[in-house]
């Protein structure tokens, strides 16, 4: 009975959450890996703490969801870099567009790809096209096409672990850099979680990035309903 009480609490999730994802970050800078990301740390002691203290998800979402809610607005903070960063953006606007531009049409031509190449079903394939935005818009786009909310979910959150993990690899792999480039690949491939990790390259990475999360999110949107019918 305590224990129930305990994990149906809201701070139980609250706690559990920001402790796995501490001990991520702790992780991380003890041991200088890229493959510690905090994020895809916490997951995995989220998951290992609930079972095996044979804890609900439902007990724990109680508080878990409460982090949950905090997505949105921290997403529009995001919004602060980029207008420290607004005549950048103006001098280089065209430039900035047609790259995110470029990044929204490739993430969509490879889900067809892929989906076509393993003979995947339409609900499938619907599903996985708002892999690259953030969270908070691509449910919806899920939902509104017709895919499964719940792997548009994790399909998000595994492309924006990928993403952070490879950035610096695939940087350096490409020469790449110019730091436009980097927050706008950061930003239009692997959204909020990219956006961490170009936070942490620079100022300037940051506000691109930030940047590339709100547009590709509103292509997306205008996108996905343009070819959800290929398959």
């Amino acid at each position: 009975m305590i224990k129930d009480t305990i994990c149906q609490s809201l701070y139980f999730g609250v706690l559990v959450s920001l402790g796995a994802y501490l001990f991520g970050i702790w992780l991380r800078e003890k041991t200088g890996f890229a493959v510690f990301n905090p994020l895809l740390v916490a997951i995995v002691a989220v998951i290992a703490i609930l079972s095996f203290f044979h804890i609900d998800y439902d007990d724990y979402n109680v508080g878990g969801s409460f982090v949950s809610f905090l997505l949105t607005p921290a997403t529009v903070c995001l919004a602060i870099p980029l207008y420290k960063q607004l005549e950048l953006l103006k001098r280089e606007a065209l430039a900035v567009f047609a790259a995110i531009t470029a990044g929204v049409a490739g993430s969509a031509a490879s889900i067809f790809a892929m989906c076509a190449l393993f003979k995947m079903s339409h609900v499938h394939y619907v599903t996985l096209l708002p892999k690259s935005i953030t969270t908070a818009i691509g449910m919806g786009v899920s939902e509104e096409a017709g895919g499964i909310v719940t792997l548009t979910v994790a399909s998000i959150i595994v492309t924006g672990i990928l993403g952070n993990i490879a950035a610096e690899f695939i940087f350096r792999l490409a020469k790449l850099e110019e730091p436009i480039a980097k927050g706008l690949a950061l930003g239009t491939a692997a959204h909020a979680i990219g956006t961490a990790k170009a936070l942490s390259l620079g100022e300037i990475e940051g506000a691109m990035s930030s940047l590339a999360i709100a547009v590709a999110g509103i292509m997306t949107v205008v996108v996905v309903p343009l070819v959800s019918g290929l398959i």
